[in-house]
């Protein structure tokens, strides 16, 4: 029989009230090592201000000495479920995730999650099933690149890949945003700027082909803004020029530091160390364009909407609101981009009003001297994981590997901090979307993500979890506590895996938040559930139809997975559920 904590309340009673709990875990383990055992039945009694309504959590040791408290409702037993020719396939997991466990076990399973960008380098069936197999787990598409057609027929792919190959790889439409940017180079992929060179940045509207070395700019302003002796960064400083000339419509600028420029890389202006606030600053976060694109993601299902440069919370619960009138079905996440100093300013309301975020390190180390980009990041990945939001980290992460075989050891130092801070994902953007080496890049992302996790489990260098409160609810508060909990009991008692069984993915989330030592193996009913925990760290996302009987959920599912061979006798599990608030400690029979 499981060892278990049941937490059993009633929340909505209007009168109900509870005591002030404290935010310790509500229960203490002295002896790390299993088997738990609990000598002495106990409980927390809570009392309503009339009608002598109670509710308890109750402690007990596989039911012993139950008579010390009011009896609950008994389930009639539960047979061990049995296992039907074909019924294996009631259960679905990623195809590659099936197979790591297989051949190597839980803790071979990497925590760390990874999004590619999708380009014409990846944009055919072939190509996204070997990034699939790879490791990615999200597909982002850049709404900045590309027709509207061209965007849904990577998506229908993507769907497809999911369909016939058993993968769970959720799509993230990533929106232009009011920024300023290059045009399309007149069709070519792309042109270097050799250091010396004259080049003019124009705003001219022209059908005929532009001259040698003039770029087109889509901002009206730019000659009103900009002043001779200013500093112009192409796409985050991998390109420099110097404005040298002003005439009339065109600025004319000295190339500084050579490099390759791409069409549609953003531009931003520097003056005596500081970004020039050009007056594009006060048009809206979400342009007339990124609201066609919006419908455009909302009707085809996208999974996330990554909004770029978001100055404030009101953009995000604007968008929120918008997509809930658009489609009433939809639990589509917002992705909030910070890649600029008003990003900054603004940051915890951006977070919190957000379901996830994103460094943009690109732009944002355009905005902000390049010595505060780390710190920065570091910031945002904890505040994210404190609010319990999914936060990824992009760009430049592999960038020499778009045109080389290997990385740089600078590169794969920063993909190594980015694990070692423990972020929900890593992200490819022209490495996988435009490069040469597309499946290359993933591969290294992915083997630095699982050499930085396990030398992290070998060295012990566990985390005290004093992760603040952030329930709204009783109710809330609970998961949380048990999510804590349960996490603290994982480590102390080393089991195999962390099994949450979840409608919405709150409590799955929850768990994630505290990095616990072992995967976490989260179950939920809905499809679009299961691909959007596909981006939090260290959560394996199954689709299985349970019910509120948690014994007949855990025997299902043991018999289920014992028949595919990701889990065998003798393996210790937790488990936890957002319809039954519990915990539950056993060995797979």
């Amino acid at each position: 029989m499981p060892q278990s904590v049941h937490f059993i309340s009633a929340t909505r009673h209007p009168n109900l009230t509870f005591p002030n709990l404290s935010p310790k875990p509500f229960l203490s383990l002295t002896n790390p090592k299993f088997p738990l055992c609990f000598s002495k039945p106990a409980s927390i009694r809570v009392f309503s201000q009339d009608l002598n309504f109670r509710s308890e959590v109750l402690v007990s040791n596989n039911n012993a000495g139950a008579s010390a408290t009011p009896a609950l409702p008994q389930s009639p037993p539960t047979q061990p479920y049995q296992v039907v020719l074909g019924d294996s396939a009631a259960i679905e997991v990623d195809a590659v995730t099936e197979a790591e466990l297989k051949e190597n076990g839980f803790r071979s399973t990497r925590r760390t999650k990874l999004v590619c960008t999708i380009g014409p380098a990846t944009c055919e069936f072939e190509q996204l099933e070997a990034l699939a197999v790879e490791g990615m787990n999200v597909a982002r598409i850049n709404m900045c690149h590309g027709t509207r057609e061209w965007h849904r027929c990577v998506i229908e792919r993507v769907r497809r890949l999911n369909e016939e190959k058993g993968f769970a790889v959720a799509i993230m439409m990533d929106t232009e945003g009011s920024e300023i940017h290059m045009g399309d180079l007149g069709g070519a992929p792309s042109e270097k700027a050799e250091d010396g060179e004259i080049w003019t940045f124009t705003v001219r509207a022209s059908d005929s082909p532009h001259p040698e070395r003039t770029i087109n700019v889509n901002y009206d302003g730019l000659a009103e803004d900009v002043q001779v002796g200013d500093e112009l960064l192409v796409d985050g400083g991998m390109v420099r020029f110097e404005v040298v000339e002003k005439i009339g419509p065109d600025v004319k600028c000295r190339c500084t530091d050579p490099g390759l420029l791409l069409p549609r890389a953003n531009l931003t202006f520097w003056r005596e160390g500081s970004v020039v606030r050009e007056r594009n600053a006060m048009l809206p976060t979400i342009s007339s364009k990124d609201w066609l694109d919006i419908d455009f993601g909302i009707a085809e299902g996208v999974d996330f909407i990554a909004i770029s440069f978001v100055k404030s919370a009101e953009v995000i619960n604007h968008l929120k609101s918008y997509i809930a009138a658009r489609s009433h079905d939809s639990d589509i996440a917002v992705i909030a981009k910070i890649e600029s100093v008003d990003s900054l300013k603004n940051l915890e309301e951006i977070i919190q009003a957000s379901d996830g975020a994103m460094v943009a390190r690109g732009d944002l180390g355009a905005q902000i001297p390049l010595e505060q980009v780390p710190s920065i990041q570091q910031k945002i990945v904890q505040l994210c994981r404190q609010l319990n939001k999914p936060v990824i980290v992009a760009s430049q992460l592999l960038e020499s590997m778009i045109e080389y075989p290997t990385p740089t050891r600078a590169e794969v130092a920063d993909v190594s901090e980015a694990v070692r801070q423990r972020a929900d994902a890593l992200m490819l953007s022209g490495e996988s979307a435009m490069g040469h080496y597309p499946e290359k890049a993933l591969a290294v992302l992915r083997s630095v993500s699982l050499r930085i996790e396990r030398w992290w489990r070998e060295e012990k260098t566990l985390e005290a979890m004093e992760l603040p409160d952030i329930a709204f609810s009783f109710s809330d508060r609970i998961s949380e506590e048990i999510c804590n909990c349960a996490a603290k009991m994982a480590n102390n008692l080393e089991v195999d895996a962390l099994f949450v069984y979840t409608k919405a993915g709150h409590m799955a989330s929850l768990l994630s938040r505290c990095r616990p030592d072992c995967p976490i193996f989260a179950f939920t009913t809905t499809p679009s559930v299961r691909r959007r925990l596909n981006l939090q760290w260290g959560l394996i996302p199954f689709r299985l139809s349970f019910s509120d009987d948690m014994e007949s959920n855990l025997n299902r599912t043991f018999s289920l997975l014992k028949a595919r061979g990701m889990i065998k006798s003798g393996d210790l599990v937790i488990a936890v559920s957002d319809m039954l608030q519990s915990i539950q400690v056993m060995n797979v029979p």
